[in-house]
């Protein structure tokens, strides 16, 4: 992960910083397929971070972060669009399917 420059993530006092939840989940599950699907290499999702925060430099941070990883995991055929979405929707609809 970049300390520095256009990909790194905010910091305070040296610690990361998430203003909510879900951006600490992300980080979290942008970690885990990195480590598992790519054998640890960063490289790809931080060429993917920065073409995303490229593409739109006034989007928040985290939103980049997301977008990239997004990019990332269609690029890898990990999913398709219709995954990644149904996956969005069930994270952030409050309402629990019924059944």
């Amino acid at each position: 992960m970049d300390v520095d420059g256009i990909a790194a993530p905010p910091r305070r006092n040296g610690e990361l910083v998430f203003e909510a939840p879900w951006q600490s989940r992300v980080f979290g599950l942008c970690a885990a397929i990195v480590q598992t699907c790519f054998n640890g290499d960063r490289e790809p999702f931080r060429r993917q971070l920065i073409a995303a925060i490229a593409a739109e430099p006034d989007r928040p941070y985290w939103d980049s972060w997301t977008t990239a990883l997004q990019q990332l995991v269609l690029n890898a055929g990990l999913l398709d669009q219709h995954a990644i979405e149904m996956r969005i929707d069930l994270a952030t609809d409050p309402e629990p399917p019924v059944s």
